[in-house]
């Protein structure tokens, strides 16, 4: 599935120029950060059969949703979302959202009680004795 398609990404901006973007007040205030496919191979995450997939951000340009692009006009892909949040903060926004549509999540269960399970005794602790 194509994430970008899928949440309506119209287009793309260069990392570059999100600062002069900025500054013209065509940026929107958040960002978006979702996971992707990987396409690239880097950051010593070679395999991709072990790291499938990566991070990505869409950002609002004029009320559209664009795809961060790199100099080389191919979406950037993050492996680590510290770092990603690192560059979100350098890029000048403080609010995101994260999205992720692809893997699995909420599969917490908790734990059952064991059968065999002994109750705890009940102690009973005396009366006070009555002040005279």
């Amino acid at each position: 599935m194509n994430q970008d398609v899928a949440l309506g990404v119209s287009g793309s901006v260069t990392q570059a120029d999100l600062a002069s973007l900025r500054i013209a007040g065509r940026l929107g205030e958040y960002a978006l950060v979702y996971r992707v496919e990987r396409v690239h191979q880097g950051g010593g995450y070679g395999d991709q059969g072990k790291h499938p997939m990566a991070w990505a951000v869409a950002v609002y340009v004029d009320t559209q949703l664009n795809r961060v692009f790199n100099a080389r006009n191919a979406g950037r892909e993050w492996n680590n979302i510290d770092r990603l949040s690192s560059w979100l903060r350098e890029q000048g926004f403080w609010c995101w959202w994260t999205r992720n549509d692809l893997e699995i999540v909420g599969t917490a269960q908790a734990e059952p009680e064991p059968e065999d399970s002994v109750e705890p005794p009940i102690v009973h602790f005396p009366e006070p004795p009555v002040p005279l």
